[in-house]
């Protein structure tokens, strides 16, 4: 059974910069293929290093002379609202845009799409919070001077977002940053574009003031320099592979920028012989064939204790292999294919080195459709700890598993790692999972469950794994500046030249 598949899709060959919808300066466009049949989608707009210039000059006027400077946080508030609503109101068109090009499960799409408005809610509730909360009393040793801290929008921020959570990563940055008081210029993936720009269309309708959102569609290679080291950025915040991260962290390095990165993880689950074994199952699953493997919190690295070692393998095999994969559109179907060709032939070729190097595979591999980017849900057993595929992120449903014979080796395996983004650990006795959550050098920790996210708290990782914290109020703060303003209030001269 098919979910509907009939929606007439929007113009997607327009840029969406200081209010107006605006065709690329040279009229060229891109390509999007649906990962399920490798068929075209439609074509996106595709900009030119001058069209970025024009959406950061937008973004800079807008900040420094609009109106969206003058306004309330009560008043941005009303905004960040009506954007929610008016995602909330088209759920099921932006869900199945996201199925179209990223190929995830229309299910896991339509939750996704209602993150992305709770995210706007959330923030809309912080931006009206700052009215009251922007300066902040500091008490001072000289009772002759005053002193209040005070919070301020950073000013144009630029935001890189990846393809795995095309809206809610966009949502995740725009939400934050417009709550702040910021304006913006959003250059999503380029391989899921779609809704970014049903984003713009939504900014739009519900009167969003010119130039405070900036949507350019393109390549990263051509537009990414150009907007990490403009003058009039303030701010740039990313989302995705190290190496790109730290391409960033250099060019932006230039005029020392504010800078936020959340990039990769190869996150380890401690798994300890007082488990249930139907439940770790179920969050072992999902920790790592989720949106297909594609998350950079997947918990890709497991460790099972000896005790359960092979009664659990033996159930996770066989729960593994009864993964339905296809369409997303079909309903029933947990695993889509991956995003496009060029992750495919990646995941792919880890798993073949894997294999080539004598590693024993349980499960998986290339699956077998016709067309489309499929990988079947892949497990490798007792995975050497020098080994690629322990130590690098492969971002795909490929699992790699190793024993461990007491807590502190598992505290010892799970952080010899580069990364650091998050980790999960399961056990009946609540006082071990206490002690080895806060063993883990990790930013994020679950307990007896993982992936669970919320809009709420900080997400972010240690190590190569990125610098600063999204969501929650950390969220908001990516997006502040802190000034002190202090006062001399006696009467009392100063007295020290005069």
């Amino acid at each position: 059974m098919t979910t509907k598949s009939t929606y007439p899709l929007g113009d997607y060959q327009k840029l969406y910069i200081n209010g107006a919808w605006v065709s690329p300066t040279d009229g060229a466009t891109f390509e999007s293929i649906n990962p399920y049949d490798e068929s075209v989608i439609t074509h996106i707009a595709k900009a030119s290093q001058d069209d970025a210039l024009q959406a950061v000059q937008a973004a800079r006027h807008a900040f420094d002379d609009g109106e969206w400077c003058t306004l309330s946080g009560k008043e941005r508030a009303a905004y960040l609202r009506a954007i929610a609503a008016k995602i909330h109101e088209n759920l099921e068109y932006l869900a199945y845009l996201e199925v179209l090009d990223n190929g995830k499960p229309i299910d896991e799409a339509r939750w996704d799409i209602a993150d992305t408005a709770g995210c706007f809610e959330f923030y809309a509730q912080l931006a009206e919070e700052l009215d009251d909360t922007a300066e902040t009393p500091v008490v001072l040793s000289d009772e002759r001077f005053d002193s209040v801290a005070r919070r301020e929008a950073v000013g144009v921020a630029v935001a890189i977002i990846p393809w795995n959570y095309p809206m809610l990563m966009a949502a995740w940055k725009v939400a934050p940053a417009l709550a702040a008081g910021c304006t913006m210029v959003l250059k999503p993936a380029e391989a899921t574009s779609m809704t970014a720009i049903e984003l713009g269309r939504i900014a739009e309708k519900v009167g969003l003031p010119k130039g405070v959102l900036n949507i350019v569609t393109g390549f990263g290679s051509e537009l990414g320099d150009v907007l990490t080291t403009h003058p009039d950025v303030d701010k740039v915040a990313f989302t995705g592979s190290v190496p790109v991260g730290k391409h960033i962290m250099q060019k932006a390095a230039s005029n020392v920028k504010n800078l936020s990165l959340e990039l990769g993880g190869k996150s380890a689950f401690v798994v300890f012989d007082d488990s249930d074994i139907e439940q770790a199952v179920e969050w072992i699953l999902f920790g790592i064939f989720w949106n297909q493997g594609q998350v950079c919190s997947a918990t890709s690295r497991l460790l099972i204790q000896n005790g359960i070692y092979d009664k659990l393998m033996d159930r996770l095999v066989a729960e593994a292999k009864n993964i339905r994969m296809g369409s997303g559109l079909d309903i029933g179907v947990k695993l889509g294919p991956l995003v496009n060709e060029k992750q495919y032939r990646s995941v792919l070729s880890a798993i073949n080195k894997a294999q080539a190097d004598g590693i024993h595979m349980a499960t998986g591999g290339k699956a077998d459709f016709v067309k489309g980017y499929f990988v079947a849900p892949t497990i490798f057993t007792d995975v050497p700890t020098d080994h690629e595929l322990w130590t690098t992120e492969v971002f795909g449903p490929v699992l790699a598993v190793r024993r461990f014979d007491d807590e502190a080796e598992a505290i010892r395996l799970a952080n010899d790692s580069q990364f650091g983004l998050a980790a999960a650990v399961m056990s009946a006795d609540d006082a071990r999972c206490q002690r080895v959550a806060r063993a883990f050098c990790a930013g994020i920790v679950w307990i007896n469950c993982s992936q669970p996210t919320f809009t709420e708290a900080p997400w972010g990782g240690y190590k190569q794994s990125g610098i600063g914290r999204e969501l929650g109020e950390w969220g908001l703060n990516n997006y502040l500046e802190t000034k002190q303003i202090t006062r001399y209030h006696s009467q009392q001269a100063w007295g020290w030249y005069l």
